[in-house]
């Protein structure tokens, strides 16, 4: 931390200092030249006076009432009297800078959502298809991701994944994925190598997914998944809902991952689904019975998620309109 040398005269302040130990003393016309994010301490009349955007706590006289509160209302981190230091002013200190950092952090989360956000892929116009999605953060970032992109003038690749947990931990996985997955050619590709990547870092952490490829000329899909729930599921027209049930391992948990493919024909209007669990939430009841009603609201169009949602969703469909 800093101590910015008072332009005033403060007595005994080497005393002070010796209770501080450990500060880099700093002067005020140098101030920009130091690290804005780490705390200084200064007199209360220098803060006032120059208004630097160091993160601060004023130190003033016992008759300064009034310049610590107009420093306070300036933004001083909190006010000190000289010749009253705290008990244990390092300890203090400690509690302070570690408060001003969980602040600053939850400041920054609405910006990194943003961040998060733009990693999203941009809308593609395909012939005889849609790309539809739904995402939806639990709280500013997500551990759900969704992704997409051209491998040929005729084929994409897809995957829509869920990391376990919560937080930014798991927020920066996604974007993680967004970066690595180095355009992938297949769905075995891209899970085996997003799956030895996690194996290899040993990253506590899992991620289901399931991916796939569509030819958007000879509507031929193939998709493979990776120990992800709820499964894809696919609608055609007069037809029952088809649920893709598959059976495999979350990527990150054994380096000998069998992965297996699957295939279909989507007909004129179909749509193939696939969602994270956390589309479950809105629905009462056990597992099975929520994602029965998922289903049946997905096929009448009718799915909206609460204002509140307790887990991340995310959502992706392909559809076949001509």
């Amino acid at each position: 931390m800093y101590f910015i040398q008072p332009t005033r005269t403060i007595p005994h302040l080497e005393r002070v200092l010796s209770a501080l130990p450990s500060l880099q003393m700093i002067h005020i016309e140098d101030i920009s030249l130091y690290d804005q994010s780490i705390i200084a301490i200064a007199d209360v009349q220098d803060f006032l006076e120059h208004q630097w955007e160091l993160p601060t706590i004023v130190l003033a006289f016992e008759n300064e009432g009034s310049a610590l509160a107009q420093a306070w209302q300036a933004g001083a981190l909190a006010g000190w009297i000289w010749y009253q230091l705290p008990e244990k002013p390092t300890e203090a200190l400690a509690k302070i800078d570690a408060q001003y950092k969980r602040n600053q952090d939850s400041r920054d989360l609405p910006s990194a959502a943003i961040l998060q956000k733009k990693l999203l892929p941009t809308p593609l116009e395909l012939p005889n298809y849609k790309i539809e999605s739904f995402f939806k953060p639990s709280a500013y970032l997500s551990g759900d991701w969704y992704d997409y992109w051209k491998i040929s003038d005729k084929e994409i690749i897809f995957y829509l994944a869920d990391v376990s947990g919560h937080g930014v931990t798991s927020s920066l996985l996604t974007s993680w994925m967004a970066a690595f997955h180095g355009r992938s050619k297949t769905p075995r590709e891209l899970i085996k190598k997003l799956n030895g990547m996690l194996v290899q870092e040993n990253i506590e952490k899992h991620i289901t997914m399931i991916t796939g490829i569509l030819n958007f000329e000879t509507h031929h899909l193939r998709w493979s998944s990776a120990g992800h729930y709820p499964p894809a599921i696919l609608f055609e027209p007069n037809q029952p809902p088809k649920i893709l049930n598959t059976s495999s391992f979350p990527l990150g948990l054994t380096e000998d991952l069998e992965v297996e493919e699957f295939e279909c024909i989507l007909s004129k209007q179909a749509r193939f689904i696939v969602c994270s669990d956390g589309a479950l939430e809105p629905f009462d009841g056990g597992l099975n019975e929520q994602f029965q009603k998922l289903v049946e609201h997905l096929q009448n169009h009718t799915f909206e998620a609460p204002a509140h949602v307790a887990d991340d969703i995310a959502i992706l469909s392909l559809c076949r309109v001509k």
